[in-house]
């Protein structure tokens, strides 16, 4: 599986990536060993993610979620969230 994406950090800006392993991904951001735009931002918190057959589908959806504005991105987050407490 390939995921992507979005974590808050401490300073409530959002990062969007992909990965093949979101567990691992999320402690490595929280470890300081993630993006160098999390290292100084932790802890990080997943907040969205969406899951792909391929590394290419999870590259063009993060692609796609960092070219929205901020508005976007939270509305995606919240739509998640409420998905999530509905299960």
């Amino acid at each position: 599986m390939n995921y992507t994406y979005l974590v808050r950090c401490r300073d409530g800006s959002l990062y969007c990536g992909w990965t093949n392993h979101l567990d691992e991904r999320i402690k490595a951001h929280n470890d300081g060993k993630g993006a160098k735009y999390t290292r100084c931002r932790r802890p990080v918190e997943l907040v969205y993610y969406e899951i792909f057959e391929t590394k290419e589908e999870a590259m063009r959806r993060e692609y796609a979620i960092k070219r929205l504005c901020r508005e976007q991105k939270m509305k995606l987050i919240k739509g998640f969230e409420s998905e999530k407490g509905q299960s």
